[in-house]
């Protein structure tokens, strides 16, 4: 039931809740079968068990197999020893009450990124990421005591920025434009929606709405394109898949990994909750977690090179017409 549950397209937290924990379920199928083959006597209402096992099995591995190794890359590594247009972002989840500040400025200051996005940050972590502006002067400051602020801290100069309450009055969103040292500009797109949990939304109505709005402004945007932020979602879930078709993104995380960031103190219940989507405009000089140093969420780092040519071998998502009709009923149902 565990896996048949998240084939229904209801959005309730309850039904939701399921498209997370994959890899666990299919550990536990494993284990199941193995134990069931092993003490439970051969029948025909056994084999019809294992069959069922052996089917909500494969159902697993067809979800999570494009994040293993086995499967094609769907961002290619650069092959330019010093790429000329590069683009390094990191970002990280605080977890707002903990205040290990030191921790994370260290994790920043080795990793040396152009862009810094701080999420759940209040004025307590404005005021402790203070001296990020003395590298990072280009800032968009959005601290709130709820959860959901943000911070984005930028060397490179920042252009056009938009901060956007998209689905939800209380959970802002920030876009904008920056220029590369080659001066290819590329639009930022910096996300927290609401996950579906009892104690946030019932459902996950708000979430989905907010990546499939931005999702459908990419998509008529030519620009190179990064969206980056905490998705509260993982990247096997049919919204994701749905949000990569509707705006044409790819995820470097296909053919490399799971790449969990959520929860870093729990080694068996982690998640891909963090995520980097971009253009085909992009290949991938490097993609890792980083050390963890205090929250509930691992940052996680990025380094891009940016070069259109490499739009001919990485191909977009495409959308279908059955896409952007489900994308639109989304979209509809917060409004």
């Amino acid at each position: 039931m565990a896996t048949a549950l998240p084939l229904w397209r209801r959005q309730s937290w309850w039904v939701r809740i399921f498209d997370f924990p994959r890899l666990q379920m299919a550990g536990l199928l494993v284990l199941c079968l193995l134990l069931h083959g092993l003490l439970v006597p051969h029948s025909a209402a056994a084999w019809v068990l294992r069959g069922l096992m052996l089917l909500a099995l494969g159902l697993q591995v067809w979800r999570i197999l494009p994040y293993t190794r086995l499967a094609r890359q769907q961002v290619l590594a650069t092959t330019a020893a010093q790429p000329d247009q590069p683009l390094r972002l990191l970002f990280a989840n605080v977890l707002q009450p903990q205040h290990h500040h030191e921790g994370l400025l260290q994790v920043i200051a080795d990793a040396d990124p152009d862009v810094v996005l701080a999420l759940e940050t209040d004025d307590w972590w404005q005021q402790a990421l203070s001296p990020l502006q003395r590298s990072h002067p280009h800032t968009v400051l959005l601290p709130q005591d709820n959860t959901y602020g943000m911070l984005l801290y930028s060397r490179l100069p920042l252009h056009d920025v938009e901060v956007s309450y998209l689905v939800e009055d209380d959970v802002p969103s920030i876009h904008a434009t920056v220029r590369l040292a080659g001066g290819q500009p590329v639009r930022l797109h910096c996300l927290h929606p609401r996950p579906p949990a009892p104690a946030e939304h019932p459902d996950s109505v708000p979430r989905d709405a907010e990546l499939l709005v931005v999702g459908k402004a990419i998509q008529a945007d030519p620009t190179p394109t990064v969206v980056m932020g905490d998705l509260n979602d993982v990247a096997w879930s049919h919204t994701s898949s749905l949000f990569r078709r509707i705006s044409g993104l790819l995820d470097p995380r296909c053919g490399r990994g799971f790449y969990n960031t959520f929860h870093a103190a729990h080694w068996l219940i982690r998640y891909p909750l963090d995520h980097f989507f971009h253009s085909n405009h992009f290949k991938l000089v490097e993609f890792k977690r980083l050390p963890r140093f205090g929250s509930d969420h691992f940052p996680v780092y990025i380094h891009l090179s940016c070069e259109p040519e490499a739009q001919a071998v990485q191909p977009e998502a495409k959308a279908n017409q059955a896409d952007r009709q489900e994308a639109a009923e989304k979209i509809n149902a917060s409004a």
